[in-house]
């Protein structure tokens, strides 16, 4: 099966991030793994990664419930990255929360391929890897 060159982990709970890291290396899942404690440091990480003519995560796995920025101010501010360093980025809506207002809103963003629920699983991952390889 194939594999992301690099993917992207934006939560701010460290168990999850531990998980799905694990997970995501036992699945070979891809290369490299860039973790984010919320929505600013990784918003700045990206914006920095395109001034500076670097690829950005093919896969972007983003929690909705931070501090300092959430997922949903992320995504608005991911918007604003020239399309032609985001048009083949993916991301990921990952959360515990079942309320069908975040589903729904979570419709509304064209970049937002999926809504998944934590925790993540090797199933999930081997699903994604069909989708974007």
């Amino acid at each position: 099966m194939k594999k992301v060159n690099s993917s992207c982990i934006i939560d701010d709970d460290p168990i999850f991030v531990y998980g799905t890291k694990r997970i995501m290396k036992q699945v070979g899942f891809c290369e490299n793994i860039y973790v984010f404690e919320n929505g600013l440091d990784a918003i700045t990480a990206l914006n920095k990664m395109t001034d500076e003519g670097r690829e950005l995560p093919k896969l972007i796995f983003l929690d909705l419930n931070m501090p300092i920025m959430n997922g949903w101010d992320f995504l608005e501010d991911f918007l604003k990255i020239p399309n032609h360093n985001r048009e083949d980025v993916t991301i990921y809506i990952i959360s515990s929360s079942i309320d069908p207002r975040d589903i729904e809103r979570v419709k509304t963003y064209t970049v937002v391929s999926d809504y998944i629920l934590k925790p993540v699983t090797p199933k999930d991952l081997h699903n994604l890897l069909v989708d974007v390889a």
